[in-house]
């Protein structure tokens, strides 16, 4: 399984990447949300994947953090709904806006990504709100931000989102540092140690 692909950002389109990772090229799929935050042609990206085999062709999706292709992970468990229609909402709505919409039913934002209809978009809300974090859904994530990234890497280490937001806020004049001290302060405090 490829879990992540590090690499130089070749082309962008509307909802796929060509990353150049150790002289080959690949063609990844990705939510149009995520294109604009990659960077220019010629930087140095890396994405989360997931591969999926689709009519004995493989075909790779990454995302710019390991919640959202969590979050595309969950959506593809849905009756009915599959890595496109997956795409299509996240792509719309984004991390934070998509988890919100799931978390309180609203059929209507969730009906807004192409593809999705009133019926599909019940049955996400349904499927989907049990396992939304009530906290990541109420305060959401910003994803290209430096809290985003302390708050995602804490919640990997298996924090819930609202005790990753409060170790953040607790981090006072350290937003100048690299994420990873932010990490290690904000890891500091739940050891007591802040």
């Amino acid at each position: 399984m490829i879990v992540s692909v590090r690499g130089i950002l070749e082309a962008v389109g509307p909802d796929w990447v060509h990353l150049q990772v150790g002289g080959i090229s690949l063609q990844i799929s990705v939510p149009g949300s995520d294109i604009n935050d990659l960077g220019p042609t010629g930087g140095q990206v890396r994405l989360f994947t997931h591969l999926r085999i689709r009519d004995d062709q493989p075909v790779l999706y990454g995302f710019s953090s390991t919640h959202a292709m969590q979050l595309f992970l969950m959506l593809n468990s849905v009756s009915g709904v599959g890595p496109r229609l997956s795409l299509a909402l996240l792509s719309s709505l984004g991390v934070s806006n998509l988890q919100q919409a799931i978390f309180n039913g609203d059929i209507a934002s969730l009906s807004s990504a192409p593809g999705v209809g009133r019926r599909t978009a019940g049955r996400i809300a349904l499927e989907l709100k049990s396992k939304i974090d009530e906290g990541a859904a109420e305060i959401g994530i910003s994803e290209g931000s430096g809290d985003g990234a302390v708050i995602e890497a804490l919640m990997a280490l298996g924090y819930t989102a609202v005790e990753a937001r409060q170790a953040v806020n607790g981090l006072k004049d350290a937003s100048d540092l690299p994420v990873e001290e932010r990490i290690r302060l904000a890891l500091q405090q739940f050891g007591g140690g802040g």
